[in-house]
Formats: structure tokens, sequence, C-alpha cells
């Protein structure tokens, strides 16, 4: 989703964690964070703490868009969920991807692509004959709820210029499988 924003020209600024003291010059320097990564700048803030969280509110001032793939109740609980970030900047469009949903009963369950692709039915079209389930090779999931997700920040960013309010999008992994399965 942010990938897609940042090419398109947007200003991406990416949240990252304190460094845990582990040597992290061999990931960045990776091909698949390279990619996952252009066209964004990159800080980091403790979101746990008070001053993270007061940096980060000073940021929401000014955004458009923030875009977080948490599970539900950890935005809630560092007070960064759209409730907390509205009160700051009205205009704010806030978009979320998650395993499962906001809501229900997996809703608080963290998602990984191989298994929203056995559950929402794809690995039973997958594989060959007299062979078990099959993940599909790419992260079809992560891909497609990116996908839907920059569409739905585009739509309500669109809608914004009509209400002036901004507005809370967001898809799950799962959704994205089930969505791809519609024939």
């Amino acid at each position: 989703c942010v990938r897609h924003l940042a090419d398109w020209g947007a200003n991406v600024i990416r949240i990252e964690p304190p460094k845990t003291g582990e040597d992290e010059v061999g990931r960045r320097d990776g091909f698949d964070f390279q990619n996952l990564h252009r066209n964004k700048r990159a800080i980091q803030l403790n979101l746990k703490s008070e001053e993270g969280r007061a940096a980060f509110m000073k940021l929401v001032e000014k955004a458009d868009v923030i875009v977080e793939n948490m599970r539900s109740a950890v935005k809630g609980r560092l007070g960064i969920a759209y409730d907390d970030v509205r009160k700051v900047n009205p205009k704010i469009v806030y978009g979320s991807i998650s395993g499962f949903g906001q809501s229900g009963p997996y809703g608080k369950r963290a998602g990984v692509d191989q298994i929203v692709q056995g559950m929402g039915g794809l690995m039973s079209i997958t594989g060959l004959p007299g062979q078990g389930p099959v993940r599909v090779g790419v992260a079809i999931a992560d891909l497609t709820a990116g996908n839907l997700l920059a569409l739905a920040i585009m739509m309500a960013l669109f809608d914004r210029t009509r209400t002036g309010v901004g507005k809370w999008v967001h898809t799950s992994l799962l959704e994205s499988i089930i969505f791809m399965l519609d024939f």
C-alpha cells in the first residue's frame, strides 16, 4: 500500500521502532527491504513512550494519511488509533491492514500470508492432483490487501475534497483472499 503511495509521489515517513542493539545493516541493504521501502524516509520513534507518542502526534497534525498494520488492540494500547488521531487532525485518512479484520473472533490475532491463503480457500484450488494444497509462490494476500488499501485511501482522499473530513479505511489479509476468489 505505502509503496504505491510513495511511488505515486506521496511524501512518506516510515515510523520505525528504536533499534534493539542488533545489526540491521544487512537487512536494510537487502533487495527485499530496498524494494519495499523505496521512495520513503524513516525515523525511529518509541510509540510506547510519552515522548515518542508526542512526536508522532506532532506529525499527525500536518499529515494527510496514516497507514498501519498492527493487531487491532495494539494501536489502542499505544494511543494512536483512529479515534485518537482524528482528535488532533479531523482531516486524517487512517488506513489499516490486519490479518483478520479490526473486530470479530480473530480480530486480535496476528496474521500471515500463508495462513490466510489456507483459511480463505485459495489453497483449495492450488497444487497438483494427488498432492496436498500448495501456497501461491508470492505473498498474494499481502500484495492484494496493499493494493485494496491504496485504492481505499485514494477514494477517502477524494471524498475528503467534498466533505472536508477524513475517515478510517481498512482491509485484512483474509478479506483480500476472499476478494480474489470471487469466481
